[in-house]
């Protein structure tokens, strides 16, 4: 799989950009400011449908334009499908796969895999257990497209069960009994949705740890043979199965993950009513990531968190590889953040990519097996240099 073209209209700082790329390595070198990042942005949101760097959509829309428009040609063995996506201000999205039109951005999920890599990744170590759950459903909806549709419906039930809960329980704390008629029936929803989300987080857990565990000894050399390991801390754990999330373990059942939610919600309402959210489900889980026997956030040194993000990063690329259709690597100014062996290391991985998509502020920067074809990227124009 590789990306042909990218084509995008009033998108992020671009007023106008179309660069054709080839397999192999695609270096994008310019001083920092000057709208790199923002190109294999729009290449990452053809692909997930979000951004590494914002959590919504409306950043993407230039300053002073009403829309975004990206284009991007994708050739999966030797068939070649364009995807449109027109990103609006104030109204829905809309997609076109070889300019017809799909029922649903969402649609267009899986045409395009990709893995990225970026500075903001130490964020997965150091960051809050969002950065880490949300690592994981990207992930996961690269894996299996349908999953996308699984998450969006159970965050819709969760946002619209936490509204039932702060209602009733604002009632109760009041002196009325609160109307909790309706709890019941999202607490089927949520079941429902959530057991298949966090099924899905499970297996997915179990099948990326060995990745994570040979990728982090690569990237540290093997000089330290401290192992990282990744396990899944639910909500729920003690109503799951023990197998659940682990590497040869039975495989997460949705319908029994659904019952086990169901219990857990049950034990909890009355907590639930009191504070007006809800406390358990795919939304309190966290990844927990370990060196050792210490967790890596608070204790791994700030080489030993880089390590552990580009093993993340490089588990979820071999993982996606082993399973289908090779993704598309993209590198965004990390060579600059990484010392001798840790470039070393992506170097070699990337080397061996059908494509990789590269930026960097100094060529220098970026490893000499990875030199392929350059672009120059300046003062809103990018042209190839090589």
């Amino acid at each position: 799989m590789y990306v042909r073209q990218l084509q995008v209209v009033d998108f992020r700082s671009w007023k106008q950009a179309d660069l054709t790329f080839e397999p192999g390595p695609c270096v994008l070198v310019g001083a920092n400011g000057q709208g790199k990042t923002n190109l294999v942005e729009a290449i990452g949101y053809t692909a997930t449908l979000g951004s590494h760097r914002v959590s919504t959509d409306a950043p993407m829309i230039r300053h002073g334009a009403q829309r975004a428009v990206v284009r991007t040609a994708v050739v999966n063995e030797g068939r070649e499908l364009t995807i449109e996506l027109e990103i609006t201000s104030g109204k829905a999205n809309r997609a076109r796969v070889n300019r017809g039109p799909v029922p649903r951005p969402r649609d267009v999920l899986g045409i395009l895999r990709t893995v990225l890599f970026a500075p903001e990744d130490l964020a997965l170590v150091r960051g809050d257990p969002g950065e880490r759950r949300r690592f994981l459903d990207d992930l996961l909806v690269l894996r299996a497209p349908r999953y996308a549709g699984v998450r969006s419906d159970y965050e819709r039930v969760l946002r619209q069960r936490n509204a039932l809960l702060k209602t009733a329980g604002a009632a109760r704390r009041a002196g009325s009994k609160g109307d909790i008629a309706t709890l019941d029936v999202w607490d089927g929803h949520l079941a429902t949705h959530g057991g298949q989300l966090l099924a899905a987080r499970l297996d997915l857990v179990a099948d990326l740890a060995p990745h994570v565990l040979a990728a982090y000894a690569g990237v540290a050399g093997s000089d330290n043979g401290t192992p990282a390991t990744v396990s899944y801390k639910s909500s729920i754990a003690e109503n799951l199965e023990p197998g659940y999330g682990t590497p040869g373990g039975e495989r997460a059942d949705p319908e029994a993950v659904a019952d086990a939610l169901l219990a857990a919600m049950a034990a909890s309402r009355s907590q639930e009513l009191e504070r007006g959210v809800s406390l358990v489900g795919p939304h309190r889980d966290e990844l927990e990531l370990v060196l050792g026997e210490a967790p890596a956030k608070g204790y791994a040194s700030h080489g030993e968190s880089w390590s552990y993000a580009l093993a993340l990063r490089l588990a979820a690329y071999e993982l996606l590889r082993d399973e289908g259709s090779e993704p598309v690597l993209v590198l965004d100014d990390v060579f600059a953040e990484l010392d001798r062996r840790r470039r070393s290391r992506l170097a070699e991985v990337a080397a061996a990519a059908e494509q990789v998509l590269i930026t960097a502020a100094v060529a220098e920067d970026v490893p000499g097996e990875l030199a392929g074809t350059r672009f120059s990227v300046a003062d809103g124009e990018v042209h190839r240099a090589g």
